[in-house]
């Protein structure tokens, strides 16, 4: 036996124990001891990969032997192990693993790793799934929509940090997104005001889950009455997590400047007439096909309720007589299932 055998065997040996110790282990905490386990398993592999210049048949030769020593166990194959080698690899830090990633499915490590190059948007998505408790499908749902990107908008448009207290303003950055996806709706991008509405009603769990967790709806076309004369809402939610009214209207053109003091007015009277002493004051959502940023921040200027304005998206470049026959985010859950 030579010396690359023997030292084959010790890390297979090595491996064998590492995983026996986490089965003992995963009585009390299976996922978070599994994926230890894998980040362990790719440490070792990667050390080897380095030192000993280990190939692919290594790898291939390690899960066959893994596999006949722990038949009861699932995860060992080729595909997997080089998957905990990757692991290992974009997590150095072992702290980050034991304290973030590790509370998540394996299933959804290995979305983070395929889907995102940086440990800063993968560290910020495993954050969200810990929150929000997305499953695989509604991860890789929201990486591709960009969901980073638009909650952290260095473009968004809002006067939260003048008329919110901390931490209020901070939550209220951080529900706001620009833009909202609305590819959900299957309507043309040059719907009215109207259409729109309609379609998020009839797709609220859908609208729900693109504007975040703690959001419950109120009512659409909400009717408030001042001074006797009726007014009417676009949509009203209630943030359980900002304690506060949430006022959404809808634009299908560019943004205006009276939209700002027109959703001022509406915030006064939503807090004069429907919010409660233990609210928060409410906020408004300004959604509109287009903005000037420029034109939006001189809007908000001496404002003194809570605003942002954000841009909306739909669907582009696809004629509505196919949309009618693309399947539904459900048909496509059960294909990949």
């Amino acid at each position: 036996m030579n010396n690359l055998d023997k030292l084959y065997i010790k890390i297979l040996d090595k491996l064998k124990t590492a995983i026996k110790t986490a089965q003992i282990k995963a009585v009390l905490s299976v996922n978070s001891e599994l994926v230890i386990l894998y980040w362990n398993i790719g440490k070792i592999i990667l050390k080897q990969q380095k030192e000993q210049g280990w190939g692919t048949k290594v790898i291939d030769n390690l899960s066959k032997d893994l596999q006949n020593s722990f038949p009861q166990m699932q995860g060992l194959s080729v595909r997997n192990l080089k998957y905990m080698r990757k692991f290992s690899e974009v997590y150095p830090d072992f702290s980050i693993v034991q304290q973030v990633v590790a509370q998540l499915p394996w299933g959804h490590n290995i979305a983070l790793i395929d889907k995102i190059d940086t440990n800063e948007q993968r560290i910020w998505y495993a954050n969200k799934i810990i929150e929000n408790g997305w499953s695989r499908n509604t991860l890789i749902m929201q990486i591709e929509s960009g969901l980073y990107n638009r909650v952290n908008n260095e473009n968004k448009v809002n006067n939260f940090a003048l008329t919110l207290p901390k931490p209020q303003s901070d939550l209220a950055q951080e529900l706001l997104k620009d833009p909202y996806n609305f590819d959900f709706l299957n309507i043309s991008e040059k719907a009215k005001e109207k259409e729109i509405e309609q379609g998020l009603i009839q797709n609220l769990k859908k609208f729900l889950l693109e504007l975040g967790k703690g959001f419950a709806f109120i009512g659409e076309q909400y009717h408030l009455n001042a001074a006797g004369q009726d007014y009417y809402l676009d949509l009203l939610f209630y943030n359980t997590k900002l304690h506060s009214y949430i006022v959404f209207e809808l634009k299908t053109g560019e943004f205006l400047p009276e939209y700002a003091g027109k959703m001022n007015f509406y915030l006064n009277a939503v807090d004069e007439l429907v919010k409660s002493d233990i609210d928060n004051p409410s906020i408004g959502i300004i959604l509109c096909k287009s903005k000037n940023k420029i034109i939006a921040e001189y809007s908000l200027k001496d404002m003194t309720k809570p605003i942002g304005i954000s841009e909306y998206t739909i669907t582009k470049n696809i004629p509505d007589n196919m949309k009618q026959n693309l399947p539904s985010i459900e048909e496509l859950e059960k294909e990949l299932l």
